[in-house]
């Protein structure tokens, strides 16, 4: 084939604020660069999520590391306008704009997306059920273990399908708290499948790795310089529990699975890894070298050190990201302005709520046609 006759790269953009990432934000990502070949995503600012939304937790350059690090980004476009615009997708010679199929509005009540849509130039992929940033702020704000797993007084995702028209309860289906449904095809769809090479250098690290921020990024794109396959092992909701307490983990085990492998600097993930590192796991995974970083390592039930044995056999390296943020930390934050995260998102999910209500009538009417929903009309 000649240059000439090339096919010429899909490039795809898509945005949004990328508060506390996490998997369902990945997966947006994953499913956007699916639909092309060049993935360019655009972050909101602080001053642009506060305007429209109120406070985010992470800040911007917190917020632009972390998603340069989802390894389906190939580009990151700092302070993206908060409406997104076909002079934005010119500018990035963008084909089209990805989002999922839950609405974001302006401070007005108006679809960020409607300019793209009406120039036809929109795509829509499926919102990740069972997790939201406003879902995981509330597990800090309520201390809820609701979300761990094991743990039957999960609300199931679909109590979140009913029929608002027929309801008289205020809720948005996109941010109402619901369990994440875990399946093998989800954990394909984010796992590269590699194995380690011939010759590879294997590192195996383990932990909670709860609420993925960006203490846990720096710490594991440290890691990486030590080796070439990198294998993180996921304790259980109850270990995490018992050397964290309080309603540690924030996220469950299945959710923490998920974030961790959208990372681009991870190759596998132990899912329910055992807290010793015993030699029966070391020769398995066939390590050269076991790292924890700084944080302080609990005993185990035994009252054992849980690192012995690669120790023993000189095979651990404590590894200092030089970023001392905690999970602890970002649960701080939250706590610290509880009142504005509180109103932040009983306010978003009211609008949520009015708009999923006008979509739903709007479809019924007039099912193949798109219209833009401004809550002020």
């Amino acid at each position: 084939m000649t240059q000439n006759n090339a096919k010429k790269p899909i490039r795809v953009w898509t945005d949004g604020c990328f508060d506390m990432v996490h998997f369902g934000h990945a997966n947006a990502c994953r499913q956007a660069k699916a639909l092309g070949d060049y993935l360019i995503v655009g972050v909101h600012s602080d001053e642009e999520i506060c305007k429209h939304k109120g406070p985010p937790v992470y800040n911007e350059q917190e917020r632009y590391k972390m998603v340069r690090a989802i390894k389906w980004v190939d580009e990151v476009v700092e302070s993206a306008p908060y409406v997104t615009t076909i002079d934005t997708l010119d500018t990035y010679n963008c084909d089209f704009c990805v989002h999922g199929d839950d609405i974001t509005l302006t401070s007005e009540g108006i679809d960020t997306y409607h300019l793209v849509k009406e120039h036809k130039r929109y795509r829509e992929v499926k919102r990740t059920q069972g997790v939201s940033t406003t879902d995981l702020v509330g597990r800090m704000l309520l201390l809820t273990k609701s979300h761990h797993e094991n743990d039957e007084s999960k609300l199931p995702c679909a109590e979140t399908a009913k029929d608002l028209s027929t309801s008289n309860e205020t809720f948005s289906p996109w941010t109402r708290s619901c369990q994440f449904l875990a399946t093998t095809n989800k954990i394909i769809q984010f796992s590269d499948g590699r194995e380690p090479r011939p010759g590879d250098r294997v590192v195996y690290t383990a932990g909670a790795f709860d609420l993925f921020h960006i203490g846990l990024l720096e710490f594991l794109e440290k890691v990486k310089k030590e080796g070439d396959y990198i294998i993180v092992g996921l304790h259980t909701d109850p270990v995490v529990n018992r050397y964290k307490g309080s309603n540690y983990p924030i996220m469950n085990l299945h959710e923490r699975t998920l974030s961790v492998l959208a990372c681009r600097y991870v190759d596998e993930v132990v899912i329910g890894a055992p807290y010793k590192v015993t030699k029966e796991l070391l020769e398995h995974f066939k390590v050269d070298l076991v790292v924890h970083g700084h944080t302080q390592v609990a005993p185990d039930v035994d009252g054992s050190d849980p690192y012995e044995e690669p120790k023993k056999q000189g095979k651990f390296k404590v590894v200092d990201s030089d970023n001392k943020l905690t999970t602890a930390d970002i649960v701080e934050r939250i706590i610290a302005h509880k009142l504005d995260y509180e109103k932040r998102n009983r306010e978003k999910e009211l609008k949520e709520a009015k708009v999923f209500q006008i979509h739903s009538e709007m479809k019924k009417k007039e099912p193949n046609q798109y219209k833009a929903v401004n809550l002020n009309q």
